[in-house]
């Protein structure tokens, strides 16, 4: 895949949109937690990108973009730990979400 114009901020808010949606459900709990993480500006944006995106193109950005950043280990760690945080937002972490949170922690293996 061609290289991803993204800054850390918009791969961030990006890939917790990614695991919000794992249900198929985002809810204000979750989007609170992304907000937290980044401004309005760049949520609202990245939010129109991840809406014309299906999975497999969300995922090959993510990959991409995490690659072009030079994601440590320990980035990795933060980043699992941000979306732990937006799974348990909402006091609920379904079979869904649990299932998200393994494949993306094998995905992240990977880079």
């Amino acid at each position: 895949m061609k290289t991803i114009d993204w800054t850390r901020d918009e791969l961030v808010a990006y890939i917790l949109l990614f695991a919000a949606n794992s249900d198929f459900k985002e809810n204000n709990k979750e989007r609170n937690v992304i907000l937290s993480k980044v401004d309005m500006e760049t949520f609202q944006e990245i939010h129109n990108e991840f809406d014309n995106d299906n999975d497999y193109q969300g995922i090959k950005k993510i990959m991409t973009s995490l690659e072009q950043h030079n994601y440590t280990d320990e980035d990795i760690e933060i980043l699992l730990a941000d979306i732990k945080v937006l799974f348990f937002s909402d006091k609920e972490f379904n079979i869904m979400e649990r299932n998200m949170l393994k494949c993306l922690k094998r995905l992240f293996k990977t880079i």
